[in-house]
């Protein structure tokens, strides 16, 4: 007996073929942006670690060729560690910016709970004036920043550069916990003062609920503290308090550049951002696509 197609199967059939062609196609578009993208973004690190093993001739000759038997010269990473306090400027950075994403995780933390839990009177004003910092630069208070910092006696010293950075970070970092803190349900924070939890209890056992948020503020935080170069030269130039960013201008000179050495700092330079960011980009992601529904 033969058999007939039934041309309404036979048309849905198509037409759900061709929607998963379209989509494959919108997929393979849609990596292939996020790979160009990426290379993009990913080619001068590639340039300043490649070219921190070679000699100076082959810097200027292949630039973008990896290093040989005959190219390869570390001369770079040694006169950065014998002729450059670099230790002492690695450490510097790691000091302020671990202490300034402290303090503004905390401060942040505290403000967000705060706008959060508490509802009063100009609660939804306080909060967007809080989030103003995001759309005004801190570097035009450049002039005020230096005048406070030399009345408080802080001049030349890591707590200036923390201090800044905290004030710097504290807008985003609100505007981005205030949204999760509000995600917390309420039923388990009243069933907590029902226990006869403090306040500041139930703020601390807040905190692993929004672990996905604090990772989030910290990379987007730790990133522009580490690669700072403006606040460290006005505030902090002096040897025993450079940051590893102002230290690698030790080798650029007015009329001749150490090109090995001013490569090797800045690939030195790299490690903890990315180790860091390693750390937090798990937590990043879920922050993201939280964050991306509220």
């Amino acid at each position: 007996m033969a058999t007939t197609l039934n041309p309404t199967h036979v048309s849905t059939t198509r037409v759900a073929r061709r929607f998963q062609l379209s989509r494959l196609w919108q997929l393979a578009a849609a990596h292939l942006a996020l790979l160009l993208y990426t290379a993009l973004a990913l080619f001068p690190i590639f340039l300043v670690v490649v070219n921190s093993f070679k000699n100076r001739r082959a810097i200027f000759a292949m630039p973008y060729a990896l290093p040989t038997a005959e190219t390869w010269d570390p001369v770079g990473y040694q006169t950065v560690f014998n002729n450059a306090n670099f230790g002492l400027y690695f450490a510097n950075s790691l000091i302020v910016t671990i202490g300034a994403l402290v303090l503004i995780l905390l401060a942040g933390t505290m403000a967000s709970y705060a706008l959060a839990e508490y509802r009063f009177p100009g609660n939804t004003l306080l909060g967007l004036y809080l989030a103003l910092g995001i759309m005004v630069p801190i570097r035009l208070g450049t002039v005020g920043i230096l005048r406070l910092v030399v009345a408080l006696g802080l001049a030349d010293t890591l707590w200036a550069l923390i201090l800044v950075y905290t004030a710097s970070g504290l807008p985003l970092a609100i505007f981005i916990m205030t949204q999760f803190m509000r995600q917390v349900p309420r039923e388990l924070k009243d069933a907590a003062r029902v226990d006869g939890a403090s306040e500041y209890r139930i703020y601390w056992m807040t905190l692993p609920l929004v672990r996905p948020a604090l990772g989030t503020v910290a990379v987007f935080n730790m990133i522009p503290i580490w690669n700072d170069l403006w606040f460290p030269l006005i505030l902090a130039p002096s040897e025993n308090v450079k940051t590893v960013t102002l230290g690698a201008q030790v080798f650029l000179g007015q009329f001749v550049n150490d090109w090995n050495a001013v490569l090797a700092s800045l690939t030195l330079a790299i490690i903890p951002v990315v180790v860091l960011y390693i750390l937090f980009s798990r937590q990043l992601i879920r922050g993201l696509t939280a964050g991306a529904v509220k």
